[in-house]
């Protein structure tokens, strides 16, 4: 049995396999509202082989957002448009369907990606809106200088963060992961490179978790029984200044007593002058081994994992329950479907597709060199006699 194809539960949910689509920015969405697009790209997606398809950063209310083009999830409009989205989406396969709640923070009044060769922050005459953070601290010269959000405008946003959660449950998605890394709002707080506060929601590490810890028991309050809850947090700041791995240990130990069912451990993108080192293949795993041994939560390993051979032997090393792909899947929109036939598992396609399936097509080893076809007379698009475009004749 492979272990990437094999189940996992997460509190009261059962994932099909360990593999995870990650959130991904698309920046096309239209007051915060879920478009054609999103249909098509996490359509595709849902196709993939994945366990779990994620939808991108999701802001909980519109100051939250990163560009014009991000969604939101604080109206009825959007909440509306998500659930219909939603509906269309778990009726082309059995893959798990997520959101992540966020708030982009200082990082937030952004240009969409196709647009930041002219600079990232938006000028005014682009449509920029006021951003807010833990201090009066831009990103560096060319952003905004954020407004210090008062102790009342912390309480606000917990209860927004809650709200949406409430709205996500409502929508149907299954897995609700709270986005406190990447540099924007809630890493903000955490780091002391970017909380220079000295109230109750700075100083300290406890005080820097304060507001992240409490958005995080706000939302596991109204998540039910039967869904997952899980949060992306940030494993180093990459900066003498910033949080440690050891700091992360500390807030993932925080998040499980509060019940939270898992964290993706990723990294960076906090400040412009952190010493980022040159990504490698599977160079943030590491992150998610030392939060699951040292706290027994389960954790999502991401960081360049490229092949099903490296994703099945982080996994049978015990250096994570999961692993989530991004840039690999908008590559190889099949790539859990390539992993399965490279690990020799007989996954099941969409009844529409059976004919790519490596038992009925004999172009696949050719395409797919090395990949183990299995031996199946499982989905056979059509009787073992007529075997001229096949690998072999099926075997009852």
């Amino acid at each position: 049995m492979s272990h990437l194809f094999s189940p996992l539960t997460l509190g009261g949910l059962t994932l099909p396999n360990r593999l995870q689509v990650s959130p991904m920015c698309q920046y096309s969405a239209v007051d915060g509202l879920a478009q054609d697009w999103h249909l098509v790209h996490l359509g595709g997606l849902m196709l993939s082989g994945a366990g779990l398809v994620m939808l991108e950063a999701t802001a909980v209310e519109a100051a939250g957002r990163i560009t014009h083009g991000c969604l939101a999830l604080e109206t009825d409009a959007q909440e509306a448009a998500l659930a219909g989205l939603v509906t269309r989406l778990r009726a082309l396969s059995p893959a798990r369907i997520g959101i992540q709640l966020g708030h982009a923070g200082r990082r937030g009044s952004a240009r969409s990606i196709w647009d930041r060769g002219r600079g990232e922050s938006l000028p005014e005459d682009e449509g920029a809106w006021p951003t807010k953070g833990p201090s009066a601290l831009p990103y560096d010269d060319s952003w905004a200088t954020p407004e210090a959000l008062s102790a009342e405008g912390i309480e606000a946003l917990v209860a927004a963060f809650a709200a949406s959660a409430e709205r996500a449950v409502r929508a149907g998605f299954e897995v609700i992961e709270l986005h406190a890394a990447h540099g924007y709002l809630l890493h903000q707080f955490l780091s002391p490179r970017t909380n220079l506060r000295s109230d109750a929601w700075g100083g300290s590490a406890a005080n820097r978790m304060r507001f992240p810890l409490a958005a995080a028991a706000a939302m596991r309050a109204v998540i039910p029984e039967g869904r997952a809850f899980g949060v992306r947090v940030s494993s180093t700041d990459w900066h003498p200044e910033g949080l440690t791995l050891e700091d992360a240990v500390d807030f993932a130990r925080a998040l499980k007593a509060l019940g939270v069912d898992y964290v993706t451990m990723s990294a960076g993108n906090l400040v412009p002058d952190a010493q980022i080192p040159k990504a490698t293949p599977g160079h943030q795993v590491c992150f998610a081994e030392r939060v699951r041994q040292e706290t027994g939560l389960p954790t999502c390993a991401v960081g360049m994992i490229l092949d099903a051979a490296q994703a099945e032997a982080i996994l049978a090393a015990g250096q994570a329950d999961m692993v989530a792909l991004a840039r690999g899947f908008l590559d190889d929109p099949r790539w859990g479907w390539h992993a399965a036939a490279a690990l020799g598992v007989d996954l099941a396609y969409p009844p529409q597709y059976v004919r790519a399936r490596p038992n009925n097509w004999t172009g696949f080893a050719r395409v797919h060199p090395g990949a183990a076809v299995p031996d199946s007379t499982r989905q056979a698009d059509r009787p073992s006699g007529a075997g001229w475009d096949r690998p072999g004749p099926a075997k009852g």
